[in-house]
């Protein structure tokens, strides 16, 4: 499941592809796919069609594209915003322009110089469309992000005490507070901050919050640094481009070790998501 590094990487990757051919001169869709139950496959290639890419963004697992159109005059002026949810299988890849749409390709976007291609074979992602000058409301209403200043020790805190009964572990997936979090991040982030993932939300001391606070900001800045990159390749091999002193390394597989205490991991399934902790590093409290 892509995260918020993985979406940053894809934004750039459309980005920079599109940055020295940015008008938009055919689009191609797949209409009849659910990918495009909210955003109308046939207004949505009127509208592209002869704009400019202009902006982008990616915030918690999405990634937004802002193109407008100048006034002609047989149409008026269009701001577009074509909103991207990569789901579990989706990428954003860059071709040629003779690219031919493959079975998966379900949105391509022809420039003179590439195609900027929307592939997902298990259709779990999701295309969202809208017209105005304004940015959309459901992209609006992403939570803060994660290393911005709108997001504080007290929203996190406030946030932790109203999911009190529920498993830390399960509250960092929650994306109306933790946007971008995904498994591997979570665990990551509770390993750090020397945190069980089975304690309940609500039990945290204040310490203890203002670390994790403290852990998922920097999580988010070594995700975005080590994965996002330029957005021409991602890393070939995670496990050798993040660090063996994080857990990422050592958790996916049996036999894996703590890089702090060198003992052994735990996995097991905490809050309906498989997970790794250290238990001689992470215990698990009472009260």
């Amino acid at each position: 499941m892509p995260e918020l590094a993985e979406a940053e990487f894809f934004r750039k990757r459309w980005t920079q592809a599109a940055r020295p051919s940015p008008k938009i001169l055919r689009v191609h869709t797949h209409d009849a796919k659910k990918l495009f139950r909210t955003a109308p496959a046939p207004a949505l290639r009127a509208a592209l069609t002869d704009s400019v890419l202009t902006a982008s963004a990616a915030a918690a697992k999405q990634i937004l594209f802002r193109f407008q159109r100048p006034a002609t005059s047989a149409s008026p002026a269009i701001d577009a915003w074509l909103g991207i949810h990569l789901g579990m299988t989706g990428d954003l890849s860059v071709a040629t322009p003779a690219h031919t749409p493959r079975k998966h390709d379900h949105l391509v976007l022809y420039t003179a110089a590439h195609a900027l291609v929307f592939a997902d074979p298990r259709l779990f992602g999701r295309i969202q469309f809208h017209l105005g000058p304004d940015a959309p409301l459901w992209w609006a209403k992403i939570a803060p992000a994660l290393i911005s200043p709108a997001f504080t020790v007290a929203a996190a805190a406030a946030f932790l005490t109203r999911r009190g009964r529920a498993p830390i572990k399960a509250v960092l997936l929650m994306q109306e507070r933790f946007p971008g979090i995904g498994n591997w991040m979570a665990d990551e982030i509770l390993w750090r901050a020397a945190i069980h993932p089975a304690q309940p939300a609500g039990s945290l001391r204040p310490a203890e919050v203002k670390t994790l606070w403290r852990e998922c900001r920097a999580v988010a800045r070594l995700a975005l640094a080590t994965i996002a990159g330029r957005g021409d390749d991602l890393p070939p091999d995670l496990n050798t481009a993040i660090p063996d002193t994080w857990l990422f390394n050592h958790r996916w597989s049996d036999g894996g070790r703590c890089p702090k205490t060198k003992k052994p991991l735990t996995r097991a399934d905490i809050g309906g998501r498989t997970t790794c902790w250290s238990p001689a590093r992470q215990k698990l409290r009472k009260n």
